[in-house]
């Protein structure tokens, strides 16, 4: 139990809760279709902020927001370094105009959506089906085709595949 680990190590055990992504996208502008990457232009020249752009923007916010990246992980080069941030909405799987939470996060050259420590995202909802939604501040948004079924072990979801978002996308 939590209160064993406690006594035992003499910490507060934290208890992990949400469901996680494996979460996957390019985003137009800056994808080099010749290396099948994006450049991190951006991240080169000094100008992805620490913090997350989009409440200041006035994208609604549901959950706790204000995300902010360590500089260090902006050191980070190769397949791995950061792009931008970008926003992960989940949707309600009935009523998909209604936003159930909220998380910024970063993307990275080879596509990859993590969170802002740059670990994979974990999204404090429970278990369920929704729908995703991957928003950029200069990019329209994507939603899925239809609800995807989320738990605590990492659900892939590509973007970069027709079959995630459908053939007529709006």
């Amino acid at each position: 139990t939590l209160r064993a680990i406690e006594a035992r190590y003499g910490v507060e055990a934290e208890v992990v809760t949400g469901v996680l992504l494996d979460l996957k996208a390019y985003l137009d502008g800056p994808y080099v279709e010749n290396d099948g990457l994006m450049h991190d232009s951006l991240r080169v020249n000094g100008l992805i902020p620490l913090n997350e752009p989009y409440a200041a923007l006035g994208f609604p916010q549901v959950g706790l927001g204000g995300e902010s990246i360590a500089p260090a992980l902006l050191a980070t080069t190769g397949n791995n370094a950061v792009v931008d941030w970008v926003r992960v909405e989940l949707r309600s799987a009935s009523l998909p105009s209604t936003i159930i939470a909220t998380q910024s996060g970063i993307i990275t050259r080879s596509g990859q959506v993590l969170s802002a420590s740059g670990t994979p995202m974990r999204i404090g909802v429970p278990v369920g089906s929704y729908h995703i939604v991957l928003r950029h501040r200069n990019h329209l948004g994507v939603m899925t085709a239809s609800p995807i079924a989320l738990n605590t072990t990492a659900t892939t979801v590509d973007f970069r595949s027709i079959t995630t978002w459908g053939t007529a996308a709006q």
